[in-house]
């Protein structure tokens, strides 16, 4: 399952993992979210153990959204080593995301 990040433990999971990371930002009215959604709940199980994979709902977690400037959702973010280094902006099929935390690997 997706870590519920938030403002407060951001830094810990994401900025200081030594695994890759996804970060899905979402919010529950968003339509094109729903559809990411179980695409980065699959992704979660099947990384486990090999990238963290999270979900920021950024109705409720402002300033981690308004830090990266996200401006759309949804919005994935990839992270290593504290940077982002690559970006998906809108729904995209799960091969795609696959791919870019691969190509992190």
């Amino acid at each position: 399952m997706a870590l519920e990040l938030t403002d407060a433990n951001f830094e810990e999971l994401v900025m200081k993992s030594d695994k890759p990371v996804l970060v899905d930002f979402w919010a529950v009215w968003c339509g094109p979210c729903r559809m990411v959604g179980p695409i980065v709940e699959e992704l979660a199980s099947d990384y486990e153990g090999k990238a963290v994979i999270g979900k920021v709902d950024v109705d409720n977690n402002p300033e981690t959204a308004a830090k990266f400037g996200i401006r759309n959702i949804p919005t994935l973010l990839f992270f290593k080593n504290g940077e982002i280094v690559d970006k998906q902006v809108g729904a995209a099929p799960k091969q795609t995301f696959s791919a870019k935390l691969d190509a992190l690997m």
